[in-house]
């Protein structure tokens, strides 16, 4: 392996353990889309471009959208009942 792989698999373990730990939810959010972003990167190291595009697509596109919009709602919800 060369080092510019070595460094992706210390990137991903990095994003995996302070997604858990994050106590806000946009930074775990911005977390997973560059965790999403690193992971198509090795998929493309790995010759397999159709799963690069995927979880390019999927995981940090469609995905990360869901969940802001989802926090938005949320925060929508709380603030309706919070009378403001």
């Amino acid at each position: 392996m060369t080092f510019f792989q070595y460094m992706l698999l210390i990137f991903l373990v990095v994003c995996a353990i302070s997604v858990s730990f994050t106590k806000k939810i946009i930074s775990a959010v911005i977390i997973f889309m560059s965790y999403s972003i690193v992971m198509s990167i090795v998929w493309l190291l790995l010759e397999s471009p159709d799963l690069a595009l995927t979880e390019a697509a999927v995981g940090a596109g469609i995905t990360s959208v869901l969940f802001f919009l989802v926090i938005k709602r949320i925060n929508q919800m709380e603030n309706a009942r919070n009378g403001k």
